[in-house]
Parts: structure tokens; C-alpha cells; sequence
């Protein structure tokens, strides 16, 4: 029994062989022959049609010539033409019968039987373009012999006007060998067209195509290599800019690629250190739950802070070794008084008491956020340290010395929490990839991964973190939380 998977590739296979049948037909080479040829016929059929109303013009008027010469004979001769010489006249000239109108005279010059009635009259003095074109295709697609009366003006102004009966069917005739011939003429024109096109084409379009085309094949089997970066050659415009476009995206994906495979070395570097550094801290850790009991009151009071600063240290090392399999932890959401957090903050960043920079806290004590302690810790730390470290950069300034306000407040849709400083501001390139991670500090000697971690740590709260202002008064980031669970209408 046949079952589906070799159904599949059967049809697979069918499909192939069509493809490869008409592979010429779908190649760009073969449609832009196919075109020449159906263009250039075009333009030959637009070529006949008048040529032929012309060709039976002149076949008309070539009898009209031979007609008014055989006229003008039996004139010359008056009554001294024998009836057996009119008879040869008419034959020479292929007609029935010559009316030459003279001198507002209509006179029947040469005559002879009809063999059937006259069917059809053309009057060339007043005939148009459409009129011949007409009349024309009448006579190709008509095969029955006919009698036709044809008027026209003399030639070297012998009279007024000339008419003449004759058999149309030699006229179809000569009119279908010129048709055949011009046909013909008309395929080998293209015919030859066509293959030179294609020649041109393959030269200066398709051929260069493929050379793009084997150029990304190549590229993409090692596009870390930069020797495989396309160099721009095309003589063609168009070429010309999709190559330098393509050498500018390869020249970037590399140096993309470099940098994320460096980043990737680095990242298992840093899951080293830090599964070290939390064995190392997990030992300290042991040793502050012992001193946690002491009865020295300074100690008994620092070892709660030692404690809890230890086991996010513990935490940070963990969720380290976790970023090399997968994303940030997805935030354990609670209730968090919002001023207690600031002021967690501010002490573990040693802004506590008395220094060069201080810590203004405006957080109502009533305030409360909803979202992951730890991760908002991590946050706000980064934004302080920053702040802090900015500041004692600059040195102080003014007679004043710097300082650092966190405030925070709510509306109806979130909460907001705001962190500034004093400081210098930020510099031009720093603001262009903020939120990148190893684009670039905030600060001199920075690698830039603090603000991509606390970015990434508010995305993942269904917020933003932003850059409010950056000026020489200081600088003023804003974290937005949203109130509502899930996404926003």
C-alpha cells in the first residue's frame, strides 16, 4: 500500500521533470526570446497591413496605366484598330472594358463580354487609408473570382477620370505571393532579432544575474568568511546598485556574524565565572547565616543587608548560567512598596549617608507597584549606579556637589518611576545605541550591557524603559509600568 509520504514524492518528482522540460520557457533568457519574437512579429503585422492596401493600390493603378496606354492607341488610330487588335489590347492591358471621360465626354474606348455581372466598384480618386485597408483583406479572404469596375484619374492629366472592369482574381494572387513573401521575410527578421537580443542579453543582463546569484550561494555556505563579500563589477545601473546593495548587506551581516559568534565565546566565558562565582558565593553565604545570630549589635545590624546583598549576588550568578539556554526568567509578580525599594537602592549603592553625591527619595510611602522585586532591583541599581558613577566622573562643579533624585508616581494605565541626576549628560554617540547591549556605555569605560539588561528586564514586565532628557543639567531615564495584565487594546 502506497501511503502519503511516497505520494508526496512522487508528485515531487513529476513536478521536477515538468520543471525541468520547460526549464528553458521559465529561465529569463527564454521569456525575453519568446517576447523578441512575439514583438517583432507584432511589429511586422503592423508592417503588412498597410503594405499590402498599398501593394493592391498600386496593383489598381498599374492596370489603370495599362488601360489609358491601350486607350489612347485605338484613339490615335481611330477606326483603323480591327476588332482581333482591340481584343489583344484588352488582353495586354487584362481588362474587359476602357471608358475614358474627356472633355466632360464619357466614351467607351474598348470593350468586350463580360463573363458575369460587375460585382463590386472602387473608386481610388477619394479612397482613404482605413477605405484600402478594407478593401484589401476583402480580396485576401474572398476567394471567388469576380468582375470589378475600378475608377481612377489618368495619368499625365489625359482626361478626367479612367474606368475599367476586370477579373479580380489575378489581383488576389499576386497579392497572396506578396503577403507569403513578406511573411516570410518578416520571420527571419525576427528570427534573427530574437537571436541576437538573446545574445545581448545573456551578456550584459542574465549573465550577471547568475554572477550575483552564485556570488550568494557561495556567500551563504560561509558568510563569516569576508573574502566571499560580492565586489561590485556590473556595468549596467541597475546591476550596479543591487550589487553595491548586496556588498553592504553581506559586508554588515559579517561583521554581524563576527560579533555574535565573539559574543557567544563571551557568554560561555561569563557561565564559567559566574557557576564559580556562585559556588564561592554560596560558601559566603553559609558563613553570614552564622554571623547572623551574633550578639555585637553592628553586626546583628549588617548582617541582614550582607545577607540579602549575598544572595542576589547568588541569584544574578544564576540567572547568568540560565541566559546561555534561554531568555530572561519571566518576572514573579507581587505587591512592592516602591519607596522601601528606593531606599533599598540608595543603600546598596552606598548613597545612603553622608558621600560627594546624595540620593533625593520623593516616593510616597503608600505607593505600590506590582512586579518582580528582584528584577526592579537590578533596574533601579543599574540606573543609580550609573547616575552616581556619571556624576563622580564629572567631579563636582559650581561649589555644589551632585545629587540623584528617584521619584515615582501613578495613573489610571501605569506606574512610572523616575531616576536623574546632575550630571554632565549623556555624549551624542552613547544615546544612538542606549539599549544595546555591547554598543557602547553611558558612561567612559562602559560596555554597555546595564541598560540592555534593565530594558529587556522592564520589557519583560509589559513596560518601557526610556530616555526622558540628557542635557548639561543632568540626565532623567523613566521606567513605565503598566497596570493592566496582558496586552493593551
Amino acid at each position: 500500500m502506497v501511503n502519503a509520504a511516497d505520494t508526496r514524492f512522487a508528485r515531487r518528482m513529476t513536478k521536477d521533470v515538468a520543471v525541468r522540460r520547460s526549464g528553458f520557457l521559465n529561465t529569463l533568457s527564454g521569456r525575453f526570446l519568446l517576447l523578441t519574437v512575439a514583438f517583432v512579429m507584432l511589429a511586422e503585422v503592423l508592417i503588412f497591413v498597410p503594405s499590402i492596401a498599398r501593394f493592391r493600390a498600386d496593383f489598381l493603378t498599374m492596370r489603370l496605366e495599362k488601360a489609358q496606354i491601350a486607350s489612347l492607341a485605338q484613339l490615335a488610330a481611330e477606326d483603323m484598330v480591327s476588332p482581333a487588335l482591340q481584343k489583344e489590347l484588352l488582353a495586354n492591358a487584362e481588362v474587359y472594358n476602357v471608358v475614358l471621360r474627356r472633355n466632360e465626354v464619357r466614351q467607351l474606348v474598348l470593350s468586350s463580354p463580360l463573363p458575369t455581372p460587375i460585382s463590386n466598384t472602387f473608386d481610388l480618386r477619394e479612397a482613404g487609408p482605413w477605405e484600402l485597408i478594407r478593401d484589401a483583406f476583402g480580396c485576401l479572404f474572398d476567394p471567388q473570382e469576380q468582375i470589378i469596375r475600378v475608377i481612377g484619374y489618368p495619368v499625365q492629366s489625359a482626361g478626367l477620370l479612367i474606368e475599367i472592369t476586370m477579373d479580380s482574381a489575378p489581383m488576389r494572387t499576386a497579392m497572396l505571393d506578396y503577403g507569403g513573401r513578406i511573411l516570410l521575410l518578416s520571420a527571419l527578421i525576427s528570427g534573427v532579432t530574437a537571436f541576437f537580443l538573446f545574445l545581448a542579453v545573456q551578456r550584459l543582463i542574465v549573465l550577471p544575474i547568475r554572477r550575483v546569484v552564485n556570488h550568494m550561494k557561495a556567500y551563504a555556505e560561509a558568510p563569516e568568511d569576508a573574502r566571499r563579500v560580492i565586489a561590485p563589477t556590473a556595468s549596467v545601473v541597475e546591476l550596479r546598485d543591487a550589487e553595491e546593495a548586496m556588498h553592504a548587506m553581506q559586508t554588515q551581516l559579517t561583521g554581524s556574524l563576527r560579533q555574535k559568534e565573539r559574543l557567544a565565546q563571551l557568554g560561555g566565558a561569563v557561565a564559567k565565572i559566574s557557576h564559580d562565582l556562585r559556588n564561592i558565593l554560596t560558601t559566603a553565604q553559609l558563613f553570614a547565616d552564622r554571623i547572623e545570630g551574633s550578639a555585637d549589635p553592628m553586626v546583628a545590624r549588617a548582617a541582614p543587608k550582607l545577607v540579602s546583598s549575598i544572595a542576589r549576588a547568588v541569584s544574578l550568578c544564576e540567572s547568568t548560567l540560565a541566559f546561555g539556554k534561554a531568555e530572561e526568567s519571566a518576572p514573579q509578580l507581587r505587591d512592592i512598596p516602591l519607596a522601601m525599594l528606593a531606599e533599598d537602592v540608595a543603600e546598596g549603592e552606598g548613597l545612603a549617608g553622608e558621600g560627594n553625591v546624595t540620593c533625593l527619595i520623593e516616593v510616597p510611602e503608600s505607593l505600590s507597584v506590582r512586579g518582580d522585586y528582584d528584577q526592579l532591583f537590578r533596574v533601579l541599581s543599574n540606573l543609580v549606579r550609573n547616575a552616581r558613577q556619571a556624576i563622580e566622573a564629572a567631579g563636582p562643579g559650581d561649589g555644589h556637589e551632585g545629587s540623584i533624585e528617584i521619584s515615582a508616581g501613578e495613573t489610571a494605565a501605569e506606574w512610572w518611576i523616575r531616576v536623574g541626576d546632575t550630571g554632565p549628560g549623556l555624549p551624542e554617540r552613547a544615546r544612538e545605541h542606549l539599549f544595546e547591549a555591547f554598543q557602547g556605555g553611558a558612561r567612559k569605560g562602559g560596555i554597555g550591557l546595564g541598560l540592555a539588561i534593565a530594558a529587556e528586564l522592564i520589557r519583560g514586565h509589559g513596560g518601557r524603559l526610556e530616555l526622558a532628557r540628557s542635557d548639561a543639567d543632568g540626565t532623567e531615564f523613566v521606567v513605565h509600568l503598566p497596570k493592566a495584565i496582558g496586552p493593551t487594546p
